[in-house]
């Protein structure tokens, strides 16, 4: 008796630094985050701390935002990353143009962009699928399977519209990525482009932390021959982060499209960096099986914060890409240390 009750003494004991260390490596993200806000709020002389400029960074980081929560559906599931979705936003922006001046000569204005959006949506489910197909059935690296979509998505893009952006759409579309919510009322108060991030991020978080899909991607991306074995379809699981990054990617893209009013061949370079940024930032891990999407929120975030708050500085677009990469070396390496403990 008394053995045991030395013991649970020990453990509690032992216990109390690894949860205060545990805490920390969790919530250290968010630490730095804060951090970084009040250097840039003294840097500025208070102008970072503007609800305006706030509200400007989370309008700049919602497209990153959902394309990096598709990300981190495929980093947890398969512990690798998806190297198509700069290239799906091309092909998307591209296709639900040409959808939408199609469409609008045949049925009234809101009917013709609802469906155009449904439609792009597809497209990138679809071209998700396309990457999931060939890693499940055919056991093609994810690297190689999502770099060769990379290619051939902003290649169909071109041919598609003949490498020129695609220009006159209805001025109604302009609303998804430039409208603000009670514009009328309060004068511009929240861009529509963040209630779309707030939204897919939090059905997100809903399917990844409360739903039997989020179980078996964590598990699959824990120890996949462990999961096989446990009954879980680790085929499907895969295949379900893919499509969920296509589809991300698509909305994004809609968002992209519609601020830029035209759908645009030379848009989404780097935002394949720019999302593996935001969920390795966020701290899900490369090898897969942990990450969230608050997480992965807080680290597009901070990429936001640093590019907006950079910007407003006079540090020049160069410097900041080096900051950008070191932010991501110091966040990996943050990932390693994680690991070993």
């Amino acid at each position: 008796m008394n053995t045991n009750t030395k013991t649970a003494g020990t453990a509690q004991t032992l216990s109390a630094p690894g949860i205060s260390r545990a805490l920390l490596q969790e919530y250290s993200i968010v630490l730095i985050f804060l951090g970084v806000c009040v250097l840039f709020a003294l840097w500025t002389g208070g102008l970072f701390l503007r609800p305006d400029n706030i509200m400007n960074v989370l309008r700049q980081i919602s497209i990153n935002a959902i394309i990096a929560t598709g990300m981190t559906f495929v980093i947890i599931t398969t512990g690798n990353i998806d190297l198509s979705v700069g290239s799906v936003v091309v092909l998307v922006a591209v296709s639900s143009a040409k959808i939408l001046k199609a469409l609008v000569l045949r049925m009234p204005i809101w009917p013709a962009i609802v469906a155009s959006c449904v439609l792009a949506l597809v497209v990138g489910g679809a071209v998700g699928a396309w990457n999931g197909f060939f890693v499940t059935r055919f056991k093609v690296p994810p690297f190689i399977s999502t770099l060769s979509m990379w290619a051939a998505a902003r290649g169909v893009a071109f041919i598609l519209c003949d490498g020129r952006p695609i220009w006159n759409l209805p001025i109604q579309f302009d609303t998804i990525g430039r409208g603000y919510v009670l514009e009328g009322l309060f004068g511009p108060w929240i861009p529509i482009p963040v209630i779309i991030m707030a939204v897919f991020m939090i059905v997100a978080h809903v399917i990844l932390a409360r739903t039997r899909t989020g179980r078996y991607a964590y598990a699959t991306g824990g120890n996949m021959e462990a999961a096989r074995l446990s009954g879980i379809n680790v085929r499907k699981a895969r295949m379900i982060a893919y499509i969920a990054s296509g589809v991300s990617a698509a909305l994004a893209s809609l968002v992209l499209t519609s601020r830029l009013a035209s759908g645009q061949p030379n848009s989404g370079e780097m935002y394949e960096l720019y999302a593996i940024a935001a969920c390795v930032v966020g701290g899900t891990s490369l090898s897969g099986g942990k990450g969230t999407i608050l997480g992965t929120f807080v680290g597009a975030l901070l990429i936001g914060t640093l590019n907006n708050g950079l910007n407003l500085a006079g540090v020049e677009s160069y410097t900041q890409n080096v900051i950008l990469g070191l932010v991501i070396l110091g966040a990996v390496i943050l990932d390693q240390f994680r690991k070993r403990d």
